[in-house]
């Protein structure tokens, strides 16, 4: 899925076209391609230092940013794999913890653009070949992927041997990839999701998980029996909880205490939760408690309930302002951050929202609905999206305008306002992108 990447660097732009236009191999799910493009390339997958593969609907980006920032804690080189990018596309690229280089991901691109021509793979395929090569070629102790798009058809997933998979929250999203009809896949579109994700799931390779509903955590254990992977359900085989200003997790090596995430939402406990137990359920990567610890205050990730620090946008607002960005276009998400804002007054946040027009509108103004001021709709940069008609429905103070900076400049707000900009991720990195917060 073509993500319009730019980039400041001449070189890495016209490698970047080239990606824009890839066809037909864009929008199509499977394995077929990339497997044969890292053929190609002489199978740079199966030179990987150990893998830590996570799949999820939600929370799979910062259960990565747990990962990485324990094994980096320990001391140890980690290479990570996300997507989308928010600001510069070689986010999506971190060698041995660094952001590649512009000079070496022209040259990677290059390479694989080059030698795949005929093969016509798709944007995230391209993308996922040149970050093989690049964690192949240069020597670190773990590797971190975070699944593009469901998991079994995914182009990460075929890495066939990593050391720990796991599967975040889930919920229904990319439902016309997802859920397109398929002979032999559950008729439940949740039970779909779950069964998708479990695609990930390798033999002999433990399988950590959330907990889900029963006819959802049924169908991934039952594939993880089918492929001979090693299901460990939260609730079953580990679990955590919030107590006393801590997180209490627990496995069948014991208990242990870290410091609640210092990242923003409730939900990252979750998040840090599933990340303790990929790291405890597998050996080949040693991971101290002390680091474990650290990884709480460590983790980063930018976009997802973010509070912006003094810059260019938030000036525009009166100086005791505070502005949010959160990049979540779901369900799930919009209940998570009605759950971070449980405590605030009826009618104490002015919402900025651009939403993807494939995604639905209703999914993060409905869950906040109640602490509404005024609802403010702008588009999402180079992305076809929603206009104010599409919010009609969900509030009444609905206004429309051209770009963030602009929507906040109209807010008629006073001292101790609260602004949330939300409903993309590509809307998030734009308003880091003007706030001069890009992420390193």
């Amino acid at each position: 899925m073509a993500d319009g990447a730019k980039s400041d660097h001449p070189a890495v732009q016209k490698q970047l076209d080239r990606l824009t236009m890839l066809s037909p191999g864009r929008d199509v799910l499977g394995l077929e391609r990339i497997s044969e493009v890292l053929g190609r390339l002489d199978n740079p997958h199966e030179k990987l230092p150990p893998v830590f593969h996570v799949a999820g609907t939600n929370g799979k980006g910062s259960t990565c940013a747990f990962l990485r920032a324990a094994i980096e804690a320990e001391g140890l080189k980690c290479h990570v794999y996300t997507s989308p990018h928010l600001v510069r596309f070689n986010e999506r690229i971190r060698i041995a913890g660094k952001l590649i280089e512009d000079e070496y991901l022209v040259e990677l691109l290059a390479r694989v653009l080059d030698i795949s021509e005929d093969i016509n793979p798709s944007f995230f395929e391209a993308t996922t070949a040149a970050a093989m090569l690049a964690f192949a070629e240069t020597p670190a102790d773990a590797c971190v992927l975070e699944v593009g798009l469901g998991g079994r058809l995914d182009a990460t997933n075929v890495v066939s041997n990593p050391v720990a998979t796991g599967i975040a929250a889930l919920g229904i999203d990319h439902e016309g990839f997802l859920l397109s009809p398929e002979e032999g896949t559950p008729a439940n579109p949740d039970v779909r999701i779950a069964w998708e994700k479990a695609g990930i799931a390798k033999r002999g390779v433990p399988l950590l998980t959330q907990k889900y509903r029963e006819d959802m955590a049924r169908v991934i254990a039952d594939h993880c029996a089918k492929v001979g992977a090693q299901f460990h359900s939260r609730g079953d085989d580990w679990d955590a909880a919030i107590y006393e200003g801590q997180l209490h997790y627990k496995d069948r090596d014991g208990k242990l205490n870290v410091p609640l995430p210092a990242l923003v939402g409730a939900h990252q406990a979750d998040n840090a939760a599933l990340a303790v137990a990929m790291l405890r359920h597998q050996d080949k990567v040693q991971i101290s408690t002390g680091a474990l610890k650290a990884a709480m205050g460590w983790a980063q990730w930018p976009g997802r309930m973010h509070l912006l620090i003094a810059g260019p946008l938030t000036h525009l607002l009166p100086g005791d302002a505070e502005v949010w960005v959160d990049g979540g276009h779901n369900v799930s998400a919009g209940l998570a951050l009605a759950k971070h804002f449980a405590d605030y007054e009826a009618g104490s946040i002015d919402l900025i929202i651009g939403m993807l027009a494939n995604k639905d509108p209703s999914a993060i103004v409905e869950p906040l609905k109640e602490k509404l001021s005024s609802v403010t709709v702008v588009p999402v940069a180079n992305h076809e999206s929603h206009d104010a008609g599409a919010f009609a429905n969900h509030g009444e103070n609905l206004s429309e305008q051209p770009e963030v900076a602009s929507a906040l400049k109209a807010l008629k707000i006073s001292k101790n306002a609260t602004v949330l900009i939300a409903g993309s991720l590509y809307l998030a990195g734009e308003v880091l992108r003007a706030n001069e917060q890009v992420p390193d």
